[in-house]
């Protein structure tokens, strides 16, 4: 049996008496690549912010490696369950300053051997480490991002539309690194993304999500070939409108 990296219990969101998120329950597997898809407004990325706790479910609860979420200390929570933004918060700072970062808000250090090794892991070299992390392009910042993340040695990693601004090129670097970091380290990653060739050439499972429900959550290759309909005219429109 596949194990439960998060598990969602009956669990909604809404805002003002308006759901974003319809009941769910749902499980996202360790070690495994979930790929999220479906329309603008969806609720991906409400779903994404629930897993770290950045938000509260308004019913229902999410178990973390069988631990309920609200019982987490938060900064405990937080380097666990990583998460990468497409507008990835970069400081006016160096390389090795970003890198730092996460250890500097826990009171700790991080040495510039251990930087030069996130780096290298992410597919940078150590002559990125005193550059100016501003003066990166699109696609090195996005690396720079996932390295701090890692810093934190989570074991689930959440992105949330990470190569959408990228170039063709720097879009394989960052998938080819995401699926790396799964191989090698067995980083749980639930990527959403509104490319739908993308969601199915790395999702080992996909969901897709409509008006704040799940529509349909399966290994990759079974949801590609649903007769449910929803699904379907999704994947004929081929894209996220």
């Amino acid at each position: 049996m596949t194990e439960k990296a998060i598990h969602f219990n009956n669990v909604s969101f809404e805002v003002n008496q308006i759901k974003i998120i319809h009941p769910l329950t749902a499980t996202l597997y360790k070690g495994k690549i979930t790929t999220l898809i479906g329309p603008s407004g969806a609720g991906k990325t409400t779903l994404l912010k629930l897993c770290n706790g950045l938000i509260s479910g308004t019913t229902g609860n999410i178990q973390v490696d069988g631990q309920r979420i609200d019982t987490f200390e938060p900064t405990a929570l937080r380097r666990k369950v990583g998460i990468a933004l497409q507008s990835a918060p970069i400081l006016k700072a160096s390389v090795y300053e970003n890198l730092a970062l996460p250890r500097k808000l826990q009171n700790q250090s991080l040495t510039k051997e251990e930087a030069c090794r996130f780096l290298n892991d992410v597919g940078l070299t150590e002559d990125f480490l005193m550059r100016g992390a501003n003066d990166l392009s699109g696609g090195q910042k996005q690396k720079l991002s996932i390295a701090r993340t890692l810093v934190n040695k989570s074991e689930i990693l959440l992105l949330d539309e990470i190569t959408a601004a990228l170039d063709p090129k720097s879009v394989r670097e960052i998938e080819q690194l995401i699926v790396d970091l799964n191989e090698r380290f067995g980083t749980t990653i639930v990527w959403i993304t509104h490319d739908i060739e993308q969601a199915r050439k790395l999702g080992h499972y996909t969901w897709l999500l409509k008006n704040g429900e799940l529509i349909e959550a399966s290994e990759t290759e079974k949801l590609f070939t649903s007769t449910n309909e929803v699904v379907q005219q999704f994947l004929a429109r081929g894209d996220d409108k």
